[in-house]
């Protein structure tokens, strides 16, 4: 029997993972785009991507070469209890919608990814998304300062609440205005829920916020588990 696969596609990189019996992802793989032939082949060919238009295309050439099919997730309205709160679903990163899903054993939750770009979404205990916000994450505001100000540096540089010297300052402002928002929607998110949400942290950029944020969990699987439960569904349809 042929290996199914489960491919997310971010803006930085690519994850995948065989896609198990039990509806869960085995052991994650990370590939950098230029790395597509040596992705895996199997069976079906899962796919979540919110990459580029052209690098979307050359994973999707890449792998209907090495799959006997290809299936796209996308976005909808409502899936197995989440009901979004994008009037318009294909608006909402199709990343984010999954990383719900791959959320609801923990709803009510406040879901933050943290890759090229922050991301916080609002699920409830009923599974109704209250809506998210969207910012530059710390690594992209480093990078973004450096584009425009060489002489800051875009990586470097220990968190302290006031720093002494600019590299310092800088990983501390841009980490510190992360926090800040999680801690804003999170007291938002309990004012409006009347309960305290979990908070769930994702991405290649999590681990540094995770420190200031003692009541985070660490789910680094959020969207590939999401993946695979469209997958499941997908299957059995």
């Amino acid at each position: 029997m042929t290996q199914d696969w489960l491919f997310d596609f971010g803006n930085t990189r690519l994850k995948c993972a065989p896609l198990g019996d039990d509806g869960v992802p085995g052991a994650v793989r990370a590939f950098a785009p230029s790395e597509f032939d040596a992705l895996p082949s199997g069976g079906v060919a899962f796919v979540a991507s919110v990459a580029s238009e052209d690098a979307r295309v050359q994973l999707l050439d890449a792998l209907s070469r090495k799959f006997r099919r290809v299936c796209i997730a996308r976005t909808s309205a409502r899936l197995d209890g989440l009901r979004i709160a994008y009037a318009t679903p294909h608006k909402l990163g199709v990343d984010r919608f999954l990383a719900m899903i791959g959320a609801r054993d923990a709803w009510p939750s406040l879901v933050v990814g943290v890759g090229t770009g922050l991301t916080i979404d609002l699920v409830d205990r009923e599974g109704r998304h209250h809506g998210g916000r969207i910012a530059p994450s710390p690594t992209l505001m480093r990078e973004m300062l450096h584009a425009r100000a060489t002489q800051l540096a875009p990586i470097g540089g220990a968190y302290v609440e006031f720093a002494d010297d600019t590299e310092d300052a800088l990983v501390s402002g841009c980490e510190g205005a992360a926090i800040a928002l999680i801690e804003r929607s999170l007291a938002e998110a309990t004012r409006r829920l009347g309960v305290a949400p979990r908070v769930l942290l994702h991405g290649g950029g999590a681990d540094p916020l995770r420190m200031h944020l003692p009541d985070a969990e660490s789910r680094p699987g959020l969207v590939l588990e999401g993946l695979a439960h469209w997958a499941t569904l997908e299957r059995t349809a």
